[in-house]
């Protein structure tokens, strides 16, 4: 592995109780004593750069432990969802890279999925560290990847360190640590997330209200999980993802909230006892109901489902279970076989719920309220098995490409700023937090409008500049306009290391309008401001204080200046550059670095 230069080196672990524990890596040493259990804690000193492998040995009264080939240098952390998590065989020029890739001073961690309600101590399978070669690079994250390379390229003496930890379409308060979650969410989110801990059916009887206010709200003020029978009801075509339910609709909008229903016949004996109802998988979310009371609510396409059932919702005779299923994105409805689906009696008869389910379809096609724990926006739920169990590690730096999945939804610099704080109270203040802001995606467009890919990006703008030791990355000219994910992560990781090392990325400062003139300053300009490829840059909009006004406007150039002259009779309060999910964008310093997108208040 590496361990981060110029920076303590925290260690912990179990031995026999008593006694101490000394630590010894390279020329330096350092001993704790053990708790009555055998835990302790120790701190060696920092350690400047050194790619010479280093033995760490540990050693008490039961003998000696040793850990070899440890090299000191620049640990990062590379997180975030399907972007970051994008491997090296799918970004460009894969075949050649792989055979490039070996570099013993690379060295490569990758963290298992998982989700918990609490912080674990232990991540959810076992981790190695791997030094980089073709096959360790291959599934490995290749923005995170090309970053080391060009960081290793200017300095090989140097060794890097990564630590992969992502997830495809995870939202940013998924990784949230506790005090996140309770700054941005409250105390009452970091309860239920205990109570779940502690008794999942407790946690899920404690959501439900909301929900169920949700759903009155969205249907019209029907409650099916009471009175099933206000439901148009047909049975399903096969068992499958409802998009291959030809001719139903869900065949062509599969984005939908669908009613599933199945009957379980029980005997007395079979009744009198808890049950447990495995639903196998749903594609995306499910609140499942015995007999009308809710069981069990659960988020994440690929995970089984499996709920206790209470006697007191079961009955001797026919019993209904309604799975009221959401599909947010893609393939909707079952994911597993039907012979995933069976309920076990008490007396541990298992019976079978088979294939002939009947659906009903709905007009709702909102996305429910989310619970604390979901999967992929449980507030906290990644962090804390996917994080935490790093411990007081310390990092040089932090990598985020994340964001698609927030598009639409308020404050996600308050969000950042928390996630921020998160990772240097675990990973220690000097961690220098590297943005990636979003890349476009999305129909194109030839006149002004509102987009949540342009807010979100320029929320992720304000973000970083709130923050001292923070860098912006734009991707926005690497994008794909009908791939959400881009394969060209290899000028974002050079990128991403320029930005570690301090190059100045051209940012917005302010706008002012004097004389009719609206006046956009820039910093971080190397050489002066140019238009690629014509005279003006493309995509400025100059907007009034009411909605819909925006208007295009050709702007002029000065070394580190934007100039607009304001349309007669328009009173603007706001200019916006690139304002759109995919917007066209040539707007450049003069090493032809983008300028990134934003949306900037005018000062008079």
């Amino acid at each position: 592995m590496v361990l981060q230069q110029g920076q303590p080196i925290t260690l912990s672990g179990q031995g026999q109780a008593g006694g101490k524990v000394t630590a010894r890596l390279g020329e330096v040493t350092a001993s704790a004593a053990k708790d009555g259990s055998g835990n302790f804690t120790l701190t060696l000193p920092p350690l400047p750069a050194n790619a010479a492998p280093q033995a760490l040995t540990l050693t008490d009264e039961s003998g000696t432990k040793t850990y070899a080939n440890i090299l000191i240098g620049d640990v990062f952390l590379c997180a975030g969802q399907s972007n970051m998590e994008l491997p090296v065989t799918r970004a460009l020029d894969a075949d050649t890279q792989l055979r490039l890739a070996a570099d013993d001073g690379i060295r490569l961690l990758m963290v298992p999925k998982a989700t918990a309600a609490l912080p674990q101590p232990r991540f959810a399978a076992p981790v190695v560290w791997k030094a980089a070669t073709s096959d360790s690079v291959a599934n490995f994250s290749a923005a995170c990847f090309y970053m080391a390379k060009a960081l290793r390229g200017k300095d090989t003496a140097t060794p890097i360190g990564l630590i992969h930890s992502n997830w495809g379409g995870s939202a940013a308060r998924a990784w949230l640590d506790r005090e996140g979650v309770r700054a941005l969410h409250g105390a009452e989110a970091l309860d239920q997330l205990a109570l779940y801990a502690r008794d999942p059916y407790a946690a899920t009887l404690g959501f439900v209200p909301q929900w169920f206010d949700w759903w009155r709200k969205a249907d019209g003020g029907r409650e099916p999980w009471r009175n099933p029978q206000s439901l148009d009801w047909k049975p399903i075509p096969r068992f499958s993802f409802w998009n291959e339910w030809t001719g139903t609709g869900l065949d062509s909008k599969p984005i939908a909230n669908v009613w599933l229903r199945q009957t379980i016949t029980l005997t007395p004996d079979q009744a009198k006892g808890e049950g447990q109802l495995a639903i196998g998988a749903i594609d995306d979310l499910d609140l499942t109901f015995v007999n009308g009371a809710p069981v069990g609510y659960t988020f994440g396409w690929g995970v089984e489902r499996t709920y206790r059932v209470p006697p007191q919702h079961l009955k001797a005779g026919e019993n209904t279970v309604l799975i009221a299923a959401n599909n947010a994105w893609d393939n909707g409805g079952f994911f597993a076989g039907p012979e995933r689906l069976h309920f076990t009696a008490a007396d541990g008869t298992r019976i079978p719920l088979g294939a002939d389910w009947d659906y009903a379809t709905t007009p709702v096609t909102d996305v429910p309220p989310r619970a604390p724990w979901d999967a992929n926006a449980g507030v906290g739920a990644m962090h804390n098995a996917m994080i935490a169990p790093l411990g007081p590690m310390r990092l040089a730096g932090v990598a985020w490409y994340q964001g698609e999945s927030d598009v639409g939804q308020p404050d996600y610099d308050r969000k950042l700023e928390a996630i921020f704080a998160g990772w240097r109270r675990q990973f220690g203040p000097q961690a220098r937090m590297l943005v990636v802001q979003l890349a476009d995606f999305g129909e194109r467009r030839s006149a002004p409008g509102e987009s949540g890919w342009a807010q979100l990006r320029d929320e992720q703008r304000r973000a970083v500049a709130a923050d001292a030791n923070a860098a912006l990355v734009t991707a926005i000219d690497l994008g794909e306009p009908t791939d959400i994910h881009p394969a060209n992560k290899n000028v974002l990781g050079k990128r991403l290391a320029d930005a570690f090392n301090g190059r100045s990325l051209p940012m917005p400062q302010r706008a002012v309008l004097a004389s009719g003139k609206v006046t956009v300053s820039f910093s971080g300009i190397t050489g002066a401001l140019q238009a690629q490829g014509g005279p003006y840059p493309l995509g400025v909009e100059l907007c009034e204080a009411a909605p819909g006004t925006c208007r295009f406007v050709l702007a002029g150039l000065d070394d580190s200046s934007m100039v607009i002259a304001v349309p007669e009779g328009m009173a603007p309060t706001r200019v916006r550059y690139a304002w759109a999910d995919a917007p066209v964008v040539n707007l450049v310093d003069g090493d032809g670095m983008p300028v990134p997108g934003f949306g900037l208040d005018i000062a008079r």
